[in-house]
């Protein structure tokens, strides 16, 4: 079949699609979390390997980050990337029934879909390859094996390396509980390690010689919740202890806390890390502790692309809806029996749809985007790779409409039809889009012109520090 229209590529998905399930559902079993990525990554990477495609390895210092790469002819015509992911969550082990039940307790799994996010971007990928093969249209298609996007900014140590640097567009897209092709933003962050060194000293005998690193987290704390009601409604803080000290008789020599600093505009993140920098500084002070500061990992905000969006729309509207059977709406709807209506309600006023319409176990209608200046309250790194080259955010139907985020009822629907339609569906959307911009050049050209129009004002900055790495963790299977 001679694929000339973004339908023709929907449709060799569609006839290609087992191949696809099978590695989403491989890469559910194998539920590797951040940075450790290896089965995950080395499955993918030989399936492209074999399917043409010229791998690089080691993206961004990352042993599980690739790059997988096809040219039709001499590479001149547009180059256009495609992001994956694949690591799962700590704690969220599930076996694939509609109850909670783990696997093995405490053990990990998929509850953000990128079992289905990874592989519906690598299967867009090669339905654009072979589109492109077979028209005879002159361009080049990337995919992006994208390691440690839960908590590990794992595409901001990529961009700090330049892999993106000469795309002309990048798709991606996230599993959620709806279909719409966003315009909003989401908020970017810094990941700070706050560690205080103190004197020890018997608690009991000798308390007066002293000084408790676990004092100064504590007031550090202390300090940031009276913060909060002098920051922007869209600013967000978490932390964790990580390290209190070992027994109660020993005043604690060392303590750490590890902090979420959450804000929308690089500046404003800049700020406010600073502002809780200085609470930081008082709590040492008061202690008599010497403070340190380390950044493990930093996000940007999202700059969506809205005629990027646009053309996914469209596409979206020629696919139609994704249908599901009786048995998964059975299915989904014995999930969403078994979690409080919280996240029905999250899910109405987040697309702005009726009581009647979130009362449904699935929705599969496509959604036009409304939410054009909007701040998801939440942070991923493919922030920045939407300041360095156009993208927008794609949302597919691939879990329950009860269903909350990094929860059992993702990972439960993750290995399942419900989840394979969304990840299928997904890979249509973006392979059509991306066709369109290898047939359009005007239209691409649009998109550019958008994008370059958004970043004259503020361009972009790698929020990382210089003497910020990943781990380094020998991949045993290369």
């Amino acid at each position: 079949m001679k694929m000339n229209t973004k339908i023709d590529v929907a449709d060799w998905l569609t006839a290609n699609q087992d191949q696809f399930i099978q590695m989403a559902d491989e890469i559910w079993d194998y539920s590797e979390i951040r940075w450790q990525e290896f089965k995950s990554s080395k499955l993918q990477a030989d399936y492209m390997e074999e399917a043409g495609f010229d791998i690089t390895w080691d993206i961004g210092g990352i042993t599980t980050g690739f790059v997988a790469e096809w040219k039709n002819g001499d590479g001149s015509g547009p180059k256009i990337g495609f992001l994956g992911e694949y690591d799962a969550l700590p704690g969220l082990s599930q076996k694939n029934q509609p109850s909670p039940d783990p696997i093995e307790l405490n053990g990990h799994g998929h509850g953000c879909g990128h079992n289905l996010l990874g592989t519906g971007a690598l299967a867009a990928t090669v339905a654009v390859k072979q589109w492109l093969g077979e028209t005879g249209t002159p361009g080049t298609v990337r995919y992006y094996g994208c390691p440690a996007e839960e908590g590990g900014g794992g595409k901001v140590f990529m961009a700090r390396e330049g892999v993106f640097d000469d795309l002309d567009a990048a798709f991606n897209f996230h599993p959620g509980n709806f279909n719409m092709a966003k315009k909003g933003s989401a908020i970017g962050v810094n990941h700070a390690f706050f560690r205080f060194h103190g004197q020890a000293a018997h608690a009991g005998g000798s308390p007066h010689l002293g000084r408790s690193a676990l004092d100064a987290v504590e007031l550090m704390n202390v300090g940031v919740n009276y913060l909060r009601e002098h920051v922007k409604d869209n600013v967000r803080l978490h932390y964790q202890i990580t390290h209190g000290g070992g027994a109660p008789n020993v005043v604690p020599d060392f303590a750490e806390v590890f902090y979420y600093i959450r804000a929308h505009l690089p500046e404003e993140v800049d700020e406010l890390t600073e502002r809780v920098l200085k609470v930081a500084k008082g709590a040492a002070m008061m202690t008599e502790t010497e403070m340190e500061m380390i950044i493990d990992s930093a996000t940007s905000c999202v700059l969506s692309n809205h005629t990027l969006s646009d053309l996914q729309h469209e596409v979206m509207q020629k696919l139609g809806p994704i249908e599901f059977t009786q048995e998964e709406m059975a299915y989904a709807e014995k999930i969403n029996s078994q979690n409080p209506p919280g996240a029905r309600s999250f899910l109405q006023n987040r697309i702005k749809i009726t009581a009647e319409e979130a009362a449904q176990p699935l929705l599969g209608q496509v959604r036009e985007a409304n939410d054009i200046g909007e701040v998801m309250t939440g942070s991923t790194d493919v922030g920045d790779i939407s300041w360095i080259t156009p993208l927008s955010m794609l949302i597919t139907t691939c879990w329950p409409t009860n269903v909350p985020a990094h929860t059992w009822g993702v990972v439960a629907t993750g290995r399942t039809g419900i989840g394979h339609k969304g990840m299928m569906y997904a890979a249509q959307v973006m392979a059509g889009a991306s066709v369109e911009l290898f047939k359009d050049p005007a239209r691409l050209q649009t998109v550019r012109n958008e994008f370059e129009a958004q970043i004259a004002k503020r361009p972009y900055k790698n929020p990382l520090p210089d003497d910020c790495h990943p781990p380094h963790n020998p991949h045993p299977l290369r």
